[in-house]
């Protein structure tokens, strides 16, 4: 007894000090960049809740956008874009039109249709990312801030290379890379012979010519990705002074979260700093209405009157 009591009061101290500390402590500063559509749909709840619970958190988001704009609990820093939302509302028509229209009867018309998406996001990703990376006022701005800490979505490749630019650990939530970016980039182990690749269609239970393809296409994922980041190379080469890739700078991130909902996607082995956290695609739910919540509240009584146990 005169031990334990010992112990207590010897840890006594440090605890006051750790009391002490917690009414001094602050909160972090985090840059966000996020990429357009639902990409940002499910990553503003995130966001705004980290700058409600007392962090700083600035999100860069270009001039002209389908979806992004400013947020709760967050400063909102922008940049000119040679393009509007009218020109991107037209563009993104007329490519939704291509791709239902194209014909994916065949495996050759998919691999087809894969090549021809790749190169259209390449271009659309590209204007957005060389309009920030180049405005030199808004980089030196973001250099100035001191950030602790960078999250975005690496489906556009400008938040990886300001990342490396700004030498700061950078956080990605991952969410529809078409060449497996987060698989090449942290080396994560993705058996081809029951894991389909994206836009394959194919399921866990493929034939032998399936198969065969969904090989062929993991072959050729390296060139696609070289393809679809060949520009993005070029910039962060030009950025960064010295010969770097996408797929190089994507390798130093700290963590990646991975939006997957197992309800629709293949479960697959994860390397030590990915982390699932399940579909975040979802806007912030609204309240139920009277009429639903008075019936929960009625089935709930009901369950209870059956079942006394639950109750408990």
């Amino acid at each position: 007894m005169a031990a334990a009591l010992k112990s207590v009061w010897s840890a006594l101290p440090g605890l006051l000090i750790a009391l002490l500390c917690l009414d001094s402590a602050k909160g972090g500063r985090l840059l966000v960049i996020p990429a357009d559509g639902s990409h940002w749909t499910g990553m503003k709840t995130l966001v705004e809740e980290l700058g409600r619970r007392g962090h700083q958190v600035v999100v860069v988001i270009p001039e002209a956008s389908l979806s992004m704009g400013p947020s709760d609990h967050t400063t909102t820093l922008t940049f000119p874009v040679p393009y509007t939302k009218g020109n991107m509302t037209k563009e993104q028509e007329k490519s939704l039109n291509r791709l239902m229209t194209t014909d994916v009867s065949t495996a050759v018309a998919k691999l087809k249709n894969y090549w021809i998406t790749i190169t259209m996001l390449s271009h659309v990703a590209m204007r957005t990312c060389e309009s920030m990376l180049y405005n030199k006022e808004l980089m030196l701005t973001l250099r100035d801030y001191d950030f602790d800490a960078l999250l975005t979505d690496p489906f556009w490749p400008v938040g990886v290379i300001v990342g490396a630019y700004l030498d700061i650990p950078s956080i990605y939530i991952q969410s529809s890379l078409h060449c497996h970016l987060d698989i090449t980039s942290t080396r994560c182990p993705h058996p081809v012979s029951y894991l389909p690749r994206r836009l394959t269609h194919y399921s866990n239970r493929m034939t032998l010519w399936e198969r065969a393809v969904n090989l062929l296409r993991s072959l050729l994922e390296p060139v696609a990705c070289s393809r679809l980041y060949s520009h993005a190379d070029k910039v962060a080469s030009d950025i960064l002074q010295r010969d770097t890739s996408i797929v190089e700078l994507a390798s130093n991130a700290a963590l990646w979260l991975m939006t997957f909902d197992f309800t629709f996607e293949f479960a697959l082995p994860l390397m030590p700093n990915m982390i699932a956290i399940g579909g975040m695609k979802a806007e912030k739910p609204k309240p139920l209405p009277l009429v639903l919540r008075l019936f929960q509240l009625i089935f709930f009584r009901i369950l209870v009157g059956l079942h006394p146990t639950v109750s408990q």
